[in-house]
């Protein structure tokens, strides 16, 4: 970002020297003088940038500037200022050294901090004249921070931990938007949102709730969206389904059964015959299945880290030889 011109010499003198009136945007009443206007370049600036406030438009026979911060022209708002002929430059109670102030009025701020953001107001005086106007201001909003997420819980179990998802960073400025699945809340009524909406709490949560999750802050010039973020929610087991559903076969034939429960860790599988143990895993496979292979199966399944366990129970009946039979261990469904 060049400046317009390099500023002159600098020299101390005192505020009554100055006699110095306008502020921000002076709107000359004389139909002949187009208005003066302030240009930010760049409208947004990012925190440890440079901005340059560029006057448009400054009427003949100036005298002398001065800018001020925020709207109030007096000493303790008092920046800097500058007076034609002398071409001095005075600095004010508000100046904190990263201002520069150009011969055509304009100003640089460097390593624009979030301190600097708001109304900026530049006095304009002209010989001869007692300045009359209109007043008006512009303000200068930093580039918005990205967003990020933190949560009490990105673990939780169902129906047991209540989740609070938090956007950050926290300030007054932003408004907060919360996105659930692409979708901006409210999406269910059983999603709460305190605190201006920068809390999402999820009450009793499923695992339907796993999201994923996203937090947007809004000013008066833009918005930014933070990266989304899903939930791991333990969930289960679920009670077992045993496949395929047949219970009869005949002696000879191969005996496959495949046991499924929905859980999150996934789960633990064993298989019983007859209350006793047989194997592990979720398929129970046996060859040339006889009559003693008849008897109540159980499929128990558990999730160590919710601790919870299920079983089901199934029962095969094998019938003696007598004759060719269907044989669904040919073709086992799992």
């Amino acid at each position: 970002m060049g400046a317009p011109t390099v500023p002159p010499c600098t020299l101390h003198i005192t505020w009554k020297d100055l006699l110095l009136t306008a502020s921000l945007l002076i709107f000359w009443n004389t139909p002949t003088t187009a208005q003066v206007t302030i240009e930010a370049q760049p409208t947004k600036v990012s925190e440890g940038k440079d901005v340059l406030l560029l006057v448009h438009n400054l009427p003949q026979n100036l005298a002398a500037y001065i800018w001020y911060k925020g709207q109030i022209m007096d000493l303790h708002h008092y920046i800097t200022s500058y007076v034609i002929d002398t071409e001095i430059i005075v600095f004010g109670p508000a100046y904190s050294g990263r201002e520069t102030v150009y011969s055509n009025a304009s100003l640089l701020i460097q390593n624009v901090t979030q301190k600097d953001t708001g109304s900026y107001t530049i006095q304009i005086i002209q010989r001869g004249d007692t300045t009359k106007g209109v007043t008006g201001h512009f303000t200068l909003y930093p580039e918005l921070p990205k967003p990020y997420i933190t949560s009490n819980n990105f673990n939780p179990m169902e129906n047991k931990n209540v989740v609070v998802l938090t956007c950050e960073p926290k300030t007054q400025n932003y408004t907060y938007v919360w996105w659930v699945n692409g979708q901006s809340l409210p999406v269910s009524p059983r999603l709460k949102q305190p605190g201006k909406n920068r809390f999402l709490i999820l009450p009793n949560v499923s695992r339907n709730d796993t999201g994923p999750y996203e937090c947007e802050i809004r000013d008066r010039v833009g918005s930014m969206r933070s990266d989304p973020i899903t939930l791991d929610v333990l969930y289960g087991p679920d009670f077992p389904r045993i496949s395929p559903s047949f219970t009869y076969y005949h002696s000879g034939e191969n005996l496959y059964l495949y046991c499924y429960a929905d859980s999150n860790p996934p789960a633990e599988y064993t298989w019983t015959i007859n209350g006793k143990f047989l194997q592990s895993g979720q398929i129970l496979s046996i060859p040339q299945i006889t009559t003693t292979h008849s008897g109540r199966y159980g499929c128990c399944v558990r999730n160590s880290v919710t601790g919870r366990e299920r079983s089901t129970f199934k029962t095969i009946k094998v019938s003696a030889p007598s004759g060719r039979g269907h044989n669904p261990g040919l073709n086992p469904i799992y």
